[in-house]
């Protein structure tokens, strides 16, 4: 579970670096174009940066994922770590589907799909987590 959700990560940053190429249509699909727009009024790289902030996040998830399951070098503090990630999974999901439950509009469908993908990854997170250390303690 944890590899699954390390390499479903690292696909989701390297997605953000993609999606710069084509940034104001992928703003757009994704809904976020108003507050990316009011970032560049501020100055006109933060879009950018605070996306390459986000795959960084993601890349570093998804190397925490990868690692736990020893499919490469152990990181440190690995068991709070990969708690911590399932927890913010979880928590972006689940309030962002409270929040969309609240307003509707033209992407409810697809902002529903994104938090129920998040709660999703949260979970492989955290059954990964507690299925290496937890579970594996008491066998």
């Amino acid at each position: 579970m944890l590899r699954l959700a390390g390499y479903i990560s690292l696909i989701i940053g390297f997605g953000h670096i993609v999606k710069l190429l084509w940034a104001d249509q992928m703003f757009q699909v994704t809904g976020i174009s108003p507050e990316m727009k009011a970032l560049s009024l501020i100055h006109f790289s933060l879009p950018y940066v605070l996306t390459i902030f986000v795959a960084v996040c993601f890349f570093i998830f998804g190397l925490y994922g990868l690692s736990a399951d020893n499919k490469c070098r152990k990181l440190p503090f690995q068991k709070i770590v990969i708690y911590m990630i399932a927890g913010v999974y979880i928590f972006h999901g689940l309030g962002e589907l409270s929040f969309n439950f609240n307003k509707l509009n033209t992407n409810w469908f697809l902002e529903t799909s994104y938090s129920l993908i998040a709660v999703l990854i949260g979970l492989l997170f955290l059954i990964g987590g507690l299925n290496k250390w937890k579970f594996a303690t008491e066998k």
